[in-house]
């Protein structure tokens, strides 16, 4: 057996486990207690004995479709990717050092059936004709807008909004949450935190992903998150050397950031604070950086990943890529070259490559050619294969199924939720004090942009006891005879909540608030995504940011609307002007109900 001759060859046979033994015994831990750890002769070992495609697999991780290990009902998406069959089949076909999981390849339908998968594939890895190395089993479970695994594990309100908790606590609770939740479903890499300072507001891609714009305050909470997923798996920080400050989505195109090396400098900071910390993994940006690389973007840039991150900011742990299959690579360079230049770059994972066959081909002609030596894929394989003898992925890579319903969404976790949520909502206007509404003696209308999900914040404030007229629309822009219906509905209620979602760039829900403002009625905003909206509101009676709208950002709403809470939260990010010549609203700006508790039956002015 493959596997066998290679961890025999390090003295490593406790990674055969037998799937039965994983079945029936709680996972070795994967804090890396000495025990667990392979030594460096060890690891030196492994990788003498290892070929050229071993060495390049171990340094390939991708996706798989499938719900479990020998699932063949996506056989035809994993047949044009990868000519075969089954996520095992992948994973053998490739000796994949590891491979990554999303909703939409079949992955994540729940907690349960991804604690088997990942244990599925671990037996695919150790079985004959598998790589003989565990995997590195990887998702992006960021929390809020970017969650792989819905419930019931743990729905958290998002990065922003813990943000504006300014709380270290929250965020390592956050963390502990993250890092638990999925080593109870064998997945031992969170592609998790985002350390990016959201600068622009016009970043299509990060925005409610960023913690805020503080350097200081990113810093301070990312460690702390960090130290809350490492206390469980391997948290990864992500995108270096910063995606905060673009207008492009490099899913889409190819950003590029101007500013000089300060203003870098100020990026850098989150990711220098988790090199201190500790943090085993970070991912790359595809962004041109032009104060280290005018030519190539970080992911393919030497001066930035060996030059600044290795070498000036003395990072030793892993580099990944962020996924090869975006088009900021795929456009711009062929699957061969992009991956012979991430490694000549420093990288040590060819992350989600769009064609594996020819990233694997690519690099092997390079070692033939001389443009890579084996030498240096030696390294990345080194320091990968310590990366699992630390974690102890190589002793037990499986995970205890018994766990999952104990871990997974445990009363515990979804009360840190509901806290991270409470004390996130910012409150930006409150004129007259219109809010708090009275439940029990305010009606409301409820309506939106679409993509603000009116429709789950209708029956939560139905739940809570406010009579609930809404008016419903698809999409992110109202139609005018959407706004027409709208303003007639507002005549027979006392309030209007409008859910808007990044109204700052969008004409059709600013006329819709200002003709709802013009009825007379009270007009309640609720920024369901990026906390910019007000700059474009200036009708509007109220403006709360809830930085997410998920049900359990939006559970925090009602609650604030209702006066149950107090408005706690206060703005991570600066907001400017609409036409950002100036500051609207600086970074910790937040209004609190003076009044507070509110008192049923004390009434409101104009009341």
């Amino acid at each position: 057996m493959r596997s066998t001759a290679v961890l025999a060859g390090a003295g490593l046979l406790l990674a055969a486990v037998s799937p039965a033994q994983a079945q029936t015994t709680a996972p070795t831990s994967t804090t890396g207690s000495p025990a667990a750890a392979a030594s460096s002769a060890d690891i030196a070992a492994m990788v003498d004995a290892m070929t050229l495609d071993q060495k390049i697999g171990q340094m390939t991780w991708t996706h798989v479709y499938g719900s479990s290990a020998h699932d063949t009902s996506m056989a035809a998406s994993n047949q044009a990717r990868y000519g075969v069959d089954t996520p095992a089949e992948v994973v053998q076909k490739y000796d994949l050092g590891g491979v990554l999981y999303f909703a939409w390849s079949g992955n994540t339908n729940n907690p349960q059936q991804v604690n088997g998968l990942s244990n599925g594939l671990q037996d695919a890895a150790l079985a004959d004709g598998g790589p003989g190395i565990p995997l590195a089993v990887t998702i992006d479970q960021e929390g809020g807008l970017v969650a792989r695994v819905g419930p019931p594990a743990t729905a958290l309100p998002g990065n922003m909004a813990l943000g504006a908790t300014f709380d270290a606590g929250l965020a390592r609770a956050q963390g502990d949450i993250l890092g638990s939740e999925l080593k109870a479903m064998g997945v031992n890499v969170d592609f998790a935190p985002v350390l990016d300072l959201n600068t622009n507001p016009d970043n299509p891609v990060i925005g409610v992903r960023s913690m805020g714009a503080d350097p200081a305050t990113v810093s301070r909470l990312g460690v702390a998150q960090i130290q809350g997923i490492q206390q469980h798996i391997t948290a990864t920080a992500k995108h270096f050397p910063g995606h905060g400050d673009t207008e492009t989505d490099s899913h889409y195109g190819l950003p590029e950031v101007t500013y000089d090396r300060a203003t870098l400098d100020k990026h850098l900071e989150p990711f220098r604070a988790a090199i201190d910390a500790g943090i085993d993994m970070i991912m790359t940006a595809h962004i041109v950086v032009d104060a280290i690389d005018p030519d190539l973007p970080g992911t393919l840039s030497p001066k930035v990943l060996t030059g600044l991150l290795r070498d000036e900011m003395g990072f030793d742990g892993i580099i990944t890529t962020d996924a090869l299959d975006m088009e900021a690579m795929t456009d711009n360079w062929s699957q061969e070259e992009m991956s012979v230049k991430a490694i000549q770059a420093g990288s040590d994972i060819l992350l989600n490559s769009p064609d594996v066959d020819a990233s694997i081909a690519g690099v092997k002609q390079a070692v033939a050619d001389g443009a890579i030596t084996e030498a240096r894929l030696d390294q990345s394989v080194t320091r990968i294969l310590e990366w699992k003898a630390k974690r102890g992925i190589l002793a037990d890579p499986y995970a205890d199924p018994a766990q999952v319903g104990q871990v997974v969404g445990s009363p515990a976790h979804l009360a840190t939720a509901a806290t991270i949520a409470d004390r996130s909502i910012t409150n930006v206007r409150n004129e007259d004090r219109v809010l708090p509404l009275q439940p029990g003696e305010d009606s409301v209308l409820v309506v939106g942009a679409g993509s603000g999900w009116p429709e789950r914040l209708a029956p939560l404030l139905a739940a809570r006891g406010f009579e609930v007229t809404t008016e419903l629309e698809n999409g992110s822009s109202p139609s005018a005879a959407y706004r027409a219906r709208a303003v007639a509905a507002a005549a027979g209620v006392d309030a209007v909540v409008f859910t808007s979602y990044n109204a700052s760039g969008n004409p059709a829900q600013q006329a819709m608030v200002d003709a709802l403002a013009a009825t007379g009625k009270p007009v309640i905003v609720v920024a369901s995504r990026n906390p910019y909206d007000i700059n474009v509101f200036p009708a509007a009676d109220a403006v709360l940011n809830s930085y997410g709208y998920a049900v359990v950002n939006y559970q925090a709403v009602v609650r604030a609307i209702a006066g149950d809470i107090n408005t706690l939260g206060k703005l991570p990010v600066a907001v400017p002007t609409a036409d950002g010549t100036q500051t609207l609203f600086p970074l910790g700006f937040g209004h609190r109900y003076p009044s507070w508790p509110h008192l049923p039956g004390s009434g409101k002015p104009g009341k």
